[in-house]
């Protein structure tokens, strides 16, 4: 494998970072590197909030679903999906201008998650950690207020950096399923029970676990991901913040 890919093989959520900063150069690397994500018609439908105010960092800290480590990040970056950059362009134009979208809402999240990515893959070029935050999704009401977002933007997801400690680095990645599981050929095959076993099963045994009762495995990650407090209140901002999308 050549080192792109090594780099991709190699990627893990990082939680626990080093007392050490992220230079300037190091930043403004990462976030360059978003940039030149692809984004559909050039139009870069996104926008990305650098979140350096100590104060504003403790607070999403307990905001997203109390994780103090999101406090002692480095770098921390929240992409918003943005429709609302355009349409002020849009009315200035003499014309009636239809509002964004549920159609632009997709795209939006498309180009802010992939140039949330971009900046993951330069992050760990430059041997810097990351983790994913999707609860920024949650408290509509307080992180829109936080972090002043007006109508037709929505956080989709924000991301934090540092440079890992020993403990990360050495800790192993969690095994994914097979890729003759997630990649289907031409159309789409639902999964009986059978090949629902077998994806669990192989997955623990791929990384040297016993296998357990599946229906168990399911159930709790119905309970934990899906009929959560957390996940509850997760689809409830969502909406929320669709709403503006939404046709009136």
């Amino acid at each position: 494998m050549n080192d792109t890919i090594t780099q991709l093989f190699d990627r893990k959520s990082v939680r626990v970072f080093e007392d050490r900063i992220i230079t300037d150069e190091e930043k403004t690397l990462i976030l360059e590197a978003a940039i030149q994500a692809p984004t559909a018609g050039n139009l870069h439908l996104y926008s990305i909030l650098d979140i350096t105010d100590p104060a504003m960092k403790n607070k999403l800290a307990d905001t997203c679903d109390h994780q103090p480590f999101i406090a002692k990040a480095p770098m921390v970056l929240i992409f918003l999906a943005d429709a609302r950059r355009l349409y002020d362009g849009f009315n200035l134009l003499e014309r009636e201008v239809i509002a964004p979208g549920v159609g632009q809402l997709l795209l939006c999240i498309s180009d802010a998650l992939i140039a949330a990515q971009n900046a993951v893959v330069a992050a760990q070029s430059l041997g810097i950690g990351s983790c994913y935050i999707g609860d920024i999704l949650e408290n509509v009401e307080e992180h829109r207020q936080l972090l002043d977002l007006p109508e037709y933007t929505l956080p989709i997801g924000m991301v934090v950096f540092g440079y890992p400690v020993q403990q990360q680095r050495d800790r192993k990645k969690p095994t994914r399923y097979r890729r003759e599981f997630i990649v289907h050929e031409n159309t789409y095959r639902r999964m009986d029970e059978h090949r629902l076993k077998e994806m669990m099963d192989t997955q623990a045994r791929d990384a040297g676990l016993p296998t357990q009762d599946f229906k168990q495995v399911l159930d709790t990650i119905y309970t934990r991901k899906f009929a959560s407090d957390f996940a509850l209140e997760m689809n409830r901002s969502s909406l929320e913040w669709m709403k503006s999308f939404l046709p009136k």
